[in-house]
């Protein structure tokens, strides 16, 4: 599977204890936020296979994090001059996964399908909402091709 150009991973510590952990996400110091990115915080609840996809946008990168739950998440490259124009990306986040922060750049379709009985996705954006942003592919276009319903492979 590709990983896509400008895509970043940021794989998280965790500080358990008696009473519990602690986990930092993102610092502005971040290689991977970088100053003054900091636009939103938001929350999206989602139950057993809910699929929401395909989204894009133009300016925004968007920052995500699963605490609760477990996410198939998807993203395909829809600029031209990137070096992996039209190339798939899969990745699995939440409990049942290592710990990570996830940077999509702008002009990376992106999409998740919930795997487990429910999930919380946490995501900072780099600008606040804003509509003329907000780009809507549907989730079976036949250009990207992706199966959202499609189970693991058969080894």
């Amino acid at each position: 599977m590709a990983h896509l150009h400008g895509v970043e991973i940021k794989e998280l510590r965790t500080y358990p204890d008696e009473r519990g952990f602690f986990r930092e996400l993102i610092r502005v110091t971040d290689p991977l936020f970088g100053a003054g990115a900091f636009g939103q915080l938001s929350h999206s609840h989602m139950y057993h296979g809910v699929v929401k996809a395909w989204h894009i946008h133009q300016r925004q990168t968007d920052w995500w994090y699963v605490p609760i739950g477990n996410l198939k998440v998807a993203l395909y490259d829809l600029r031209p001059h990137s070096p992996t124009y039209r190339q798939l990306q899969e990745l699995l986040m939440g409990d049942n996964y290592p710990a990570i922060v996830l940077k999509i750049p702008p002009g990376v379709a992106h999409g998740c399908r919930v795997l487990s009985a429910e999930a919380h996705l946490l995501y900072v954006t780099s600008n606040v909402y804003d509509p003329s942003d907000e780009g809507r592919i549907p989730h079976d276009d036949p250009d990207i091709g992706y199966d959202w319903l499609a189970g693991p492979a058969i080894r």
